[in-house]
């Protein structure tokens, strides 16, 4: 088998998104010297001169991307929509034997990701989408879980927060509405409504009124821990349930381009918390375990904002990588690093678990 090169050089790609712009900084505060790459000259060159590192400019397709990781041990892919960007750039990883990280929550590249298994074992790489809040505290919930109780066989996971939307998650909730809603039956990803199930929940911050989003852990919980049957809650004021499963009237509508274009045109207009907001606004996550016989298992953990879980996720996932990577194959957060992972994360307090 071959193995991947050492360069000990770390790429963040889509460097100067809001998440991306996050990562890089951080990254260079704690000593790093990241290439930061994207696709527009100016915004890649001023925040590369601004942080003295280098910077790389190219599209992502094949002959743009050629060469250009040739000398990466790892990627931190933040470029979105990854729907699109992804394939292309897990195809250049591959190729160059170079670690792929991203920090989507789609959960078409989590699948996508997941088929280039055997691919990723043959070229020695590891491959992990969502490495970020997306999905690293729900996935570590899952993990831990199945480890209480192996004979799961359902599992619901969730989280509340209070945070503002970036651009680029806006832009992929846009996306998102018209693909409905997803959850995992007996084994298979279904699409349902929009809002199909609805419950109230106690996240860690008390009791709301919650309902079903198609979060990427529909498709990662289940190579976490191999429960069959998952769904993935956040809470809304029952007013806002209304009104999303109201959505389900027009839903085919709001798949058209010029609907799309409309909506994205709005979202792009979205301003991400600051560091203030992201300080003063943690996230209570959950999950919950059930059997066959009705028994459950409930783990819940105070972590930090989200955009902040992602910028340390994604760049500890990386120096994990840079140190000592493990075999080459299609990992979930939490069979990376395993569910503890969470727990080392600043602002993040020890899991919680109880049993009925």
């Amino acid at each position: 088998m071959s193995q991947a090169p050492t360069h000990d050089r770390l790429m963040i790609y889509g460097a100067y998104g809001y998440t991306g712009e996050l990562i890089a900084r951080e990254a260079v505060a704690r000593g790093m010297a990241p290439v930061l790459a994207g696709r527009n000259e100016q915004k890649t060159g001023a925040l590369a001169q601004e942080l003295s590192v280098e910077a790389r400019v190219f599209d992502l397709d094949k002959d743009a991307i050629s060469g250009q990781l040739a000398d990466i041990d790892v990627v931190i892919h933040c470029a979105g929509p990854f729907s699109a960007t992804a394939p292309p750039m897990i195809a250049a990883c591959l190729a160059s034997q170079t670690h792929y990280l991203d920090i989507t929550g789609e959960i078409e590249v989590f699948e996508h990701l997941f088929a280039q298994h055997e691919a990723a074992v043959a070229a020695g790489v590891v491959l992990c989408s969502g490495a970020g809040f997306d999905v690293v505290p729900t996935d570590c919930v899952a993990a831990r879980l199945v480890e209480e109780m192996p004979e799961a066989q359902h599992l619901a996971l969730g989280f509340d927060t209070r945070s503002g939307l970036s651009p680029g998650t806006a832009k992929t909730t846009v996306e998102g509405l018209a693909g409905g809603g997803k959850i995992r039956r007996d084994g298979r990803i279904e699409t349902v409504k929009l809002a199909a199930q609805t419950r109230r929940i106690d996240f860690g911050d008390g009791e709301k009124a919650a309902m079903t989003i198609p979060w990427g852990d529909v498709a990662t919980a289940y190579h976490s821990t191999g429960i069959p049957n998952i769904s993935v809650f956040m809470p809304m004021s029952p007013k806002r349930i209304t009104q999303v499963q109201r959505l389900n009237l027009i839903r085919p509508v709001l798949g058209f381009g010029p609907v799309q274009n409309f909506l994205k045109k709005r979202a792009g207009q979205v301003q991400g918390p600051d560091q203030s907001t992201r300080e003063k606004r943690p996230t209570h996550v959950w999950g919950e375990a059930t059997d066959a016989n009705g028994g459950t298992c409930t783990a819940r953990i105070k972590v930090a904002n989200g955009y902040t879980v992602t910028r340390d996720a994604s760049l500890a996932l990386a120096q994990r990588l840079l140190e000592q990577a493990p075999a080459g194959g299609a990992y979930t957060p939490s069979r990376l690093a395993g569910w503890r992972f969470v727990e080392s994360l600043p602002g993040s307090q020890p899991m919680t678990i109880s049993r009925v």
